[in-house]
């Protein structure tokens, strides 16, 4: 039974985390259709855009306490649904009213989802006493790559926005739904006490450095979201087309890094790994930064890719051993907030930068930023869990 529930678990959540990424790259990949089918302006769209990490804040900030009652299997459950019910009434609204609420449902709703699915993770990473937790991100990046590439597709073939979302919520919904039968929640490793271990305000004092990690590697991940095809056009002086391309190169290395992450924290252990990626990533905006050309550029964008990759599903699974229980889960609620700051400073603090000094000079922000985490790195260590250093935990569990 232990297995069994243990490897069921994990692929249902994975199937979550796929599903997550399908949505969240066909809402954000046609948002210029959104913009024309609602008439939204160009000074009303960043308001639009602010308010959904902002809801998705309270919405991650909520699910601390609601998993409390009902636990994070359950919030997973129904907060997925309305996560895609929600991206098909934005593609079928007609109203500005319309899109305000459907957006508002997707905001709030992420923001559940994303923490409730990382706390899954975590459980089910300490249970299986090694590292898995890279390898749900990855299905996560997957997922961003399908939707994308969806929604290409859609764009290309002329299909209305309902048309383009209606297919993906029709096979989605009925299979997370289904598959959230398998959710392993209340994973207990033997020997582990389910107390609430360091909870409290002086507790959760330890979770700061992992707050400043989060924020900075998405401020890192949104310049590349937002600013690397105009960098690229305008900057290095590429086509319109190969302008397109360094966020598909990220994405397509974020997804190989994450998929063979857990192999390197498992064999150096979380530390090494987070060091090494840090160092990359700080070395791929360096190389943009300074590149002569559209190919240097290119290299940067993917190095960028594999050194950034590693970073936030680490910090998630440092936060899950730092606490055991129901603080477990606070804490990757609390720590899922810092997501969503990164991700609203990253875009206009870059812009703004580029528009007043220069783009060259910006990138060197997000740089010096990423850098920080090696001041913090030892926060990422395995402790008791060992990770990566021959001394895994037996898989003997109580799943509840």
């Amino acid at each position: 039974m232990t297995d069994a529930r243990l490897r069921h678990g994990r692929a249902s959540l994975g199937l979550s985390f796929f599903a997550q990424g399908v949505a969240f790259a066909l809402l954000v990949t046609r948002l210029p259709a959104i913009q024309d089918r609602y008439g939204i302006s160009d000074g009303l769209l960043p308001v639009f855009l602010a308010a959904v990490p902002i809801l998705a804040g309270v919405g991650s900030v909520g699910t601390e306490q609601l998993v409390k009652r009902v636990g994070p299997s359950a919030v997973l459950r129904w907060s997925q649904p309305v996560v895609l019910l929600a991206l098909l009434g934005v593609g079928a609204g007609g109203e500005m009213w319309q899109v305000s609420v459907a957006l508002g449902a997707f905001g709030l709703a992420v923001g559940a989802l994303d923490a409730s699915m990382n706390m899954l993770g975590v459980s089910l990473q300490r249970a299986y006493g090694r590292s898995i937790m890279l390898g749900f991100h990855a299905a996560y990046s997957l997922g961003g790559i399908v939707g994308a590439s969806l929604a290409w597709a859609g764009a290309q073939g002329g299909l209305s926005l309902v048309a383009s979302y209606l297919p993906v919520v029709v096979v989605l919904l009925p299979a997370v739904f289904g598959g959230s039968r398998w959710y392993a929640g209340g994973v207990v490793a033997a020997g582990e006490e389910e107390a609430v271990s360091g909870s409290g305000p002086g507790g959760f004092k330890l979770l700061l450095p992992l707050c400043l990690v989060m924020t900075f590697a998405y401020i890192g991940d949104a310049t590349v979201s937002n600013w690397s095809a105009k960098y690229l056009q305008d900057v290095l002086g590429s086509s319109e087309q190969a302008a397109t391309l360094p966020y598909n190169v990220y994405m397509v290395t974020t997804l190989v890094g994450r998929a063979v992450g857990d192999l390197g924290v498992r064999r150096f252990g979380a530390v090494a790994v987070v060091r090494g990626g840090t160092l990359l990533a700080a070395g791929g905006f360096a190389v943009v930064a300074g590149a002569p050309g559209v190919g240097a550029g290119m290299l940067g964008f993917t190095m960028l890719g594999f050194g950034l990759c590693v970073i936030v599903p680490q910090t998630f699974a440092a936060a899950g051993r730092l606490f055991t229980g129901a603080a477990s889960d606070a804490a990757v609620a609390r720590l899922n907030v810092f997501n969503y700051v990164g991700f609203l400073v990253g875009a206009p603090l870059v812009g703004a930068l580029g528009e007043a000094w220069s783009y060259r000079g910006a990138l060197l922000v997000p740089m010096g930023l990423v850098l920080v985490t090696l001041v913090y790195a030892r926060s990422f260590a395995s402790g008791t869990d060992r990770y990566g250093g021959g001394h895994e935990r037996a898989r003997t569990v109580d799943v509840g």
